[in-house]
């Protein structure tokens, strides 16, 4: 059986920082607040999405309060919530990990995002050098997960020290929640072997993400392990090529030079994350460069930061291309498309059914993908805990 004859996983984005028609304009913008994040969540609940990606940072409402609120609306639906290490220590982290894995009975998913931006990194109390960073997050991590698998833990390390840390109460999912993470620089790649279950990576022609996969693969295969791979993109898919790229165009309509050249300074100022680079670099700041390999389109990192292409064209097109991807060894994309209800919609409508993705696939197949299902029926680590096969 070859890669591309397995169904991709396929999330949603949920827009906490607020969502529109255009880039780069106030015009028909649409604030982050609760009942059309909640509408975003419910439809992508039934048009067969397996999850959704909760971002996190100064602009965006908080990543666990949020995905909390969206459990409680939604059936099947996983979450993918960004954790950021430092902001909070790992015994804190760990309860709110736990109590929301339970709240929603597993459909917990959890992103490590260490941080790219130095300055936002002071704000919340973080002075650490990018290498340093992942360092720090070794430290973190070594007592999250020791506190989600055993209920206890003591670490005297340079950065983290605890003392005796209890944890209360189980993760419904055994051990813990899969862990996901994205980071381009050798640092990033050296923490992530070691300790997540899928690497994302941000969207990039298909030779640089081989180019990444096997370099990732080959590291992990050093310590031991194995990850799997995932890939963050922008959709715009219509039912011809030539309407997705009417529409591309129309993204980004009100984008004047100077607010494109504004937009890629900060970029190069306040950030040091290497993935960012890496995007900014696939078009340079240019409106003529923006169609940086076949259908994958840059325009939307012209003035986003972070994620930065967008698959553009119709069903088969789009289908084509993230099947290249497969091949490489991507199985799981985090999608997502401007205004975010109306692309999800179209994207279930027009591209699920090239991919061969139904909504029982995704919410019997994908919701146990790492086979660490559990049902709890006791109250705190030792009680009884009822494991259910996650095949």
């Amino acid at each position: 059986m070859t890669a591309t004859s397995n169904p991709i996983n396929f999330l949603w984005f949920i827009p906490t920082s607020g969502d529109g028609t255009y880039l780069g304009s106030s015009d028909l913008n649409r604030a982050p607040e609760i009942g059309y994040l909640t509408q975003i969540a419910q439809a992508v609940d039934r048009l067969g999405y397996s999850g959704v990606l909760l971002p996190t940072g100064v602009a965006c409402e908080e990543s666990f309060v949020t995905a909390a609120a969206l459990a409680a609306k939604t059936e099947k639906l996983q979450f993918l919530v960004a954790i950021r290490p430092g902001t909070a220590s790992p015994a804190y982290y760990a309860r709110l990990a736990t109590t929301l894995d339970r709240i929603s009975n597993g459909r917990l998913l959890l992103n490590i995002v260490v941080g790219g931006s130095p300055a936002e990194l002071a704000g919340d109390g973080i002075h650490l050098e990018h290498d340093e960073r992942y360092a720090h997050a070794e430290e973190f991590f070594t007592v999250f997960e020791e506190l989600l698998e055993k209920g206890t833990a003591s670490f005297d390390g340079k950065y983290i020290k605890a003392t005796n840390a209890r944890l209360g109460f189980p993760s419904v999912q055994n051990p813990r929640p899969p862990l996901y993470f994205g980071g381009s620089s050798d640092a990033g790649i050296d923490f992530s072997v070691g300790r997540v279950d899928k690497y994302l990576t941000w969207g990039e022609p298909p030779a640089q993400v081989a180019e990444k996969v096997a370099k990732v693969r080959k590291a992990a295969g050093e310590r031991g392990r194995e990850v799997s791979f995932g890939i963050r993109l922008h959709f715009i898919v219509r039912e011809t090529d030539d309407e997705a790229w009417e529409a591309a165009e129309r993204l980004i309509r009100h984008l004047d030079d100077d607010t494109i050249r504004e937009a890629q300074e900060r970029f190069v100022h306040e950030s040091d994350s290497v993935g960012q680079k890496r995007m900014a670099a696939l078009h340079g700041g240019r409106r003529d460069k923006l169609e940086v390999s076949p259908n994958l389109w840059a325009g939307v990192g012209l003035v986003r930061a972070g994620a930065g292409t967008a698959l553009v064209g119709s069903p088969k097109t789009v289908a084509a291309r993230l099947r290249e991807y497969q091949e490489i060894g991507i199985d799981t994309v985090i999608g997502s498309g401007y205004p975010h209800l109306e692309e999800a919609y179209r994207v279930a409508e027009l591209l699920f059914p090239e991919l061969g993705i139904t909504r029982e696939q995704q919410r019997l197949g994908f919701n146990n993908e790492f086979g660490r299902k559990q049902v709890f029926a006791g109250g705190s680590h030792g009680g009884n805990l009822k494991v259910v096969s996650g095949s």
